[in-house]
């Protein structure tokens, strides 16, 4: 039987930059954590932002701490569409030429020019998480999962390895919705 690894579904969301967090909360604002997340030093936050495109708004969109060197916006598809923004699929941080939107928060707003993106699906995983399953960073690999009515293999699924990694596969909503992967889900490497 094959070794099998947490599927987890990653809702849209945004990661700020310091200075971002400052225009958007005002001056000397830190993130508020809220929740850990399942990746070591992740976490939600109690603050939250509305996106705006050319389309519709969505609002109430979550942010995940710490902050980062440059903000990003993680969408699925369908929040895309909703925006009206051209998001490519992209692995997280590769946002050059990617598409833009304004984020609004309590005390000011920012017009990201680039930095939406799709993410791409990924598995992360330590270095001897790699070794067992046969794998190396930036590998491609199909992974099945076995839901009631709706198994479903996804390729082009990158693997990310780092040693502060934890086991989990990440999914946008619309993947976890085509698959049925709800709640506690496990997936598995088809070779």
């Amino acid at each position: 039987m094959a070794e099998k690894f947490l599927v987890e579904t990653s809702a849209r969301h945004v990661h700020l930059s310091e200075a971002d967090i400052e225009t958007l909360f005002g001056k000397g604002h830190t993130l508020t954590h809220k929740k850990d997340l399942s990746q070591p030093g992740q976490y939600a936050c109690e603050e939250r932002v509305t996106l705006v495109g050319p389309k519709k708004p969505i609002a109430n969109v979550i942010i995940l701490g710490p902050a980062r060197k440059a903000t990003q916006v993680e969408l699925s598809f369908t929040d895309a569409r909703t925006l009206g923004v051209s998001a490519p699929v992209r692995e997280s941080g590769d946002v050059a030429g990617s598409a833009g939107c304004k984020i609004v928060g309590p005390a000011g707003e920012i017009d990201l020019n680039e930095g939406v993106i799709i993410a791409k699906r990924h598995i992360h995983m330590t270095p001897d998480d790699a070794a067992k399953f046969g794998v190396a960073d930036k590998d491609i690999v199909s992974v099945k999962l076995d839901s009631d009515g709706r198994k479903t293999v996804f390729g082009d699924v990158v693997v990310r390895v780092n040693p502060t990694f934890a086991l989990a596969m990440h999914i946008d909503t619309d993947e976890a919705n085509a698959a049925c992967a709800f709640g506690e889900f496990y997936g598995e490497i088809v070779k």
